[in-house]
């Protein structure tokens, strides 16, 4: 059964400046995905769309086809993908040298967690970044 980070280690985590490939990101600012990158941006971090259907921009930031194809380095990839999608995107993370993999809410996926978890990388799963701010910055 998997357990997330303590609060203390997500608040130090969201914290940092950080690099966030957010995988699956919509140029559609109704979605999720979008409100989570745009979010990301305004918090300071690095935010890099990675969108194999989206060309162009984003929110301003260019966008990638896969996690290969970014240059700079990543140090959390946030997954917007179904569960059955997120196996590759986690062994891709790995292979980035990435530090963080965070699935989104209803994104779960023991074993690529556990994959990730034993290749050094922090697991966050079944978790917002913009609901985890408001608990543990705001409240």
């Amino acid at each position: 059964m998997f357990t997330n980070p303590t609060d203390d280690v997500i608040r130090a985590l969201l914290a940092r400046r950080l690099n966030v490939a957010v995988v699956g990101c919509s140029p559609n600012p109704a979605r999720d995905s979008h409100r989570i990158a745009r979010l990301l941006l305004e918090r300071g971090h690095g935010v890099f769309p990675v969108n194999p259907a989206a060309a162009g921009e984003i929110l301003g930031q260019t966008v990638y086809a896969s996690l290969g194809d970014i240059r700079e380095s990543i140090d959390m990839v946030d997954i917007f993908r179904r569960p059955d999608q997120v196996g590759p995107i986690v062994d891709d993370a790995i292979a980035k040298g990435a530090g963080v993999v965070w699935m989104q809410l209803g994104v779960i996926d023991e074993a690529a967690a556990e994959r990730a978890r034993r290749a050094g990388l922090t697991v966050v799963m079944d978790r917002c970044p913009a609901i985890e701010y408001r608990r543990l910055f705001i409240s």
